[in-house]
């Protein structure tokens, strides 16, 4: 079985750019695009930044704290979950 794939067309850097990928991921792509552009904006806003590279890497670089931080409280999340699952077995054995 073959995986189909399509081309998107996307503008980031304000220069466009032709990405492929899986059918069905097309509006996923676009939209990991419009939000990487939106954090390269708010990068070269700040005065610190100053060049389009360095906006791209200092987004790039918040996406990773922002993804490494929504991981970290979904594993959190999961063994609290798993924690009162065990709880509430031990609760109704007791029963």
């Amino acid at each position: 079985m073959t995986d189909k794939v399509s081309q998107v067309a996307v503008t980031l850097l304000g220069k466009s750019h032709q990405f492929s990928c899986a059918e069905g991921q097309e509006q996923a792509l676009i939209d990991a695009v419009e939000l990487l552009n939106s954090r390269v904006d708010e990068m070269k806003r700040r005065d610190t930044v100053r060049t389009d590279q360095n906006a791209l890497l200092m987004a790039a670089l918040h996406l990773c704290h922002d993804f490494q931080a929504l991981e970290k409280e979904h594993l959190m999340a999961t063994n609290k979950s798993t924690q009162l699952v065990a709880r509430l077995g031990e609760h109704l054995e007791a029963k």
